[in-house]
Formats: C-alpha cells, structure tokens, sequence
C-alpha cells in the first residue's frame, strides 16, 4: 500500500493519509484482516508527525474501516464496501451538481457540456 503526501495541498495529511487507506481498502487493494503500518512506521515513512498519523487511524476506526488491537496494531475491518461505493458516488454527484451549475451560469448549454464531457473523458 502506497500513500503519498501533497504538501501543499489544501487537504489535511491526516484526511490524505484516510481517503488513501480508504480508497485501498474500498478496491480491494488492502483486504480485510490484512494488518495496516504501525502508527510510528507510518509516520516515519512519510516524514509526519505520529499524530497526524493517529488521527488518521482513528478517523479510520470511527468510519468501521479498522480495527485495533491492543499491543498488536490496526487491522483492515469487514467494512460494508457497497455503502462505502454508494456514499462515494453522493460525493461525486455532490460536485457534479456543483460544476454543471457552474456551466449554466457561464452560459453553456446541455450539448456544450456534453461535448466537453466527451473530450475530457477520453483524456
């Protein structure tokens, strides 16, 4: 499992660090019971604070993602992936919503959109 960090992203390291392992875990990359990096070797790996590295896991933990066990670390839970998918596709309909307001106001009309949404998709 890789995890990068954007630095100068307006996103929280602890919220990267979540989304990724979350992202991981929602394709399968990372399955369940399989065991996550220790807190600290996380944060040494990434050059953050143990902190930050906490929080994330327990962010993790709040959404049913993972586990701990005392003395022996996190471990990837049996979250509910087809709710997982479904809160993530709100998300995007969210911002979709977001955008296509956005084109209405600068104008655009349906086919426009819809001409734009083809050549970007095959970017």
């Amino acid at each position: 499992m890789n995890i990068h960090i954007q630095s100068k992203s307006s996103v929280p390291i602890y919220e990267q660090i979540k989304n990724q392992i979350k992202e991981n875990i929602i394709s399968g990359i990372v399955k369940e019971g399989e065991p996550l990096p220790s807190i600290r070797n996380l944060a040494r790996d990434l050059k953050i604070s143990v902190i930050t590295t906490k929080r994330a896991y327990e962010e993790l933990e709040k959404e049913g993602l993972i586990y701990s066990v005392a003395g022996k670390g996190f471990y990837v839970d049996n979250p509910d992936t087809g709710y997982l998918v479904e809160k993530k596709v709100q998300g995007l309909e969210e911002q979709l919503d977001e955008v296509l307001s956005l084109c209405k106001k600068a104008g655009l009309t349906k086919e426009d959109v819809k001409d734009m949404l083809d050549i970007l998709w095959e970017d």
